[in-house]
């Protein structure tokens, strides 16, 4: 009877995981979703605290406690142009602990009764091979997105070296569940695992960062799900599939909107970036028309609707709070202003919906790039803010461009473009940008935060 209850309440936490993954999928329900996720992972850790019949939790009870304060302390002091950063370590004690798990698995299996030899051993070197992977490859990330690591290795030497590494894993990871009486072959999969994490993520470009962060946070599933046929539970299994199949779907997604294989994001290969088309001294020579904040301003006297496109560029000068502002002066003088989200745009997927919300912007004005691309044609003013390659035409009109194809945001199609900027420098895919030098377009040179606000002063001032 007790048993029935047990599975009763894995039912109903893998019910609150799928409701959860389904609030997510928009801005307006996503923290909702979240919390019917942490409930749903509140049921399932209960029951099955109930059902493993554990006699002392003191060392639960300290863990919880350490932990709960790590996330509170993360919550509080980690900033949220740091989340990328953020989710890719979480993403790494993901894989840790799975890697842990059947790390004990392995030393004392005399632990996990009624599991078949086959399963525990089987599953255990699945665990360890892709949480290790998931750990040092989240580290490497972790590291990149701070800014305090910047290795990008090329070549068909490295390219070897990291297959060669995979191959070995897998193997060995063979060689252990036929044999798992020599712990060796265990530890050396788990070491050779690591490395492989490494080399996996390392050439990676910061561009590419929203693919690999999606691609780590399914692997971090997947490892829990192996973890799961460890251990016999249902409920863990579940929720890893879930993970780890919501991860490949936005990995996949990711792909498409960069207009790029895994393969080419893995590999760090950029085709023919920069070697195609035209130089930027022949796109931008006399073309680029330079504007102050005061100029700008003028255009907003006669505007009824301005679209505001964020990029990177706008996280790393911490800007969505002066944007917010600028918008809020806009919308008091009765201009509809509405924003322009590519899915790629930043170092993770949603970045941008995660800063704007943050800066309390309304998740109906933040409209997804098949929902804006036809009004560009009606917008008056089209403010980007340190975004790149996602707005640029080659992707859609020059053949042969390394990005034709991507899809990007039409923000050319609108009257006037302002585009902020510190530099005329290219973006991840090295090639200069048509957009710049468009008649209808204007530079504003500046740092995206102190260019807003002075923008804003300079509206107000009219």
């Amino acid at each position: 009877m007790a048993q029935s209850w047990i599975n009763l309440a894995y039912l109903i936490a893998s019910a609150l995981f799928i409701l959860g993954l389904q609030g997510l999928t928009s801005p307006r329900t996503a923290r909702n979703g979240n919390l019917i996720g942490a409930l749903g992972m509140l049921v399932a850790i209960v029951a099955t605290l109930v059902d493993r019949k554990i006699i002392s939790f003191e060392l639960i009870a300290l863990g919880i406690g350490v932990g709960a304060l790590l996330g509170v302390v993360a919550a509080i002091r980690v900033q949220m142009t740091a989340m990328p950063e953020m989710v890719a370590i979480l993403n790494g004690f993901g894989g840790a602990a799975s890697a842990l798990v059947a790390a004990t698995a392995v030393l004392a299996p005399e632990m996990i009764p009624d599991v078949p030899p086959l399963q525990l051993y089987g599953s255990s070197a699945a665990s360890s091979l892709i949480g290790a992977v998931t750990l040092t490859g989240s580290l490497v990330a972790f590291l990149k997105l701070a800014g305090w690591l910047n290795w990008n290795p090329r070549g068909g030497a490295y390219q070897m070296l990291s297959g060669g590494s995979a191959l070995v894993a897998l193997a060995l990871s063979v060689w252990y569940t036929a044999d798992p009486s020599r712990l060796e072959l265990f530890w050396a999969l788990t070491a050779v695992s690591a490395i492989y994490g490494v080399l996996f993520t390392a050439s990676v470009g910061g561009a590419d960062m929203p693919v690999v962060i999606a691609l780590l946070n399914s692997l971090s599933g997947l490892a829990a799900s192996a973890t799961g046929f460890v251990l016999n539970n249902n409920v863990l299994i579940i929720a890893g599939s879930l993970v780890g199949a919501s991860g490949f779907i936005l990995t996949a997604i990711m792909c498409k909107a960069m207009n790029r294989s895994l393969w080419d994001v893995l590999s760090g290969d950029l085709g023919e970036a920069g070697a195609a088309g035209p130089s930027a001294d022949d796109v931008y020579a006399g073309r680029i028309k330079s504007a102050g904040p005061d100029e700008i301003a003028m255009l907003f006297d006669v505007a009824t609707k301005v679209a505001i496109v964020p990029g990177y560029g706008m996280a790393v000068a911490q800007a969505q709070h002066a944007v917010r502002d600028l918008a809020n002066l806009l919308e008091s003088r009765g201009i509809e202003v509405v924003y322009g989200i590519h899915p790629v745009a930043g170092r993770m997927p949603g970045h941008m919906n995660v800063l704007l919300a943050e800066a309390d912007v309304p998740y109906d004005k933040l409209l997804d790039m098949d929902t804006i691309n036809p009004m560009f044609p009606e917008i008056d003013v089209a403010i980007v803010l340190g975004a790149n390659d996602v707005v640029n035409p080659s992707a859609r009109d020059q053949k042969g461009s390394p990005i034709y194809g991507m899809p990007i945001l039409n923000v050319d199609k609108a009257r006037t473009v302002v585009v902020v900027k510190r530099s005329l420098s290219p973006g991840f895919a090295g090639i200069p940008n048509p957009l710049f030098a468009n008649d209808n377009t204007l530079m504003y040179f500046a740092d995206g935060k102190e260019a807003v606000r002075a923008l804003t002063h300079a509206v107000k001032e009219l």
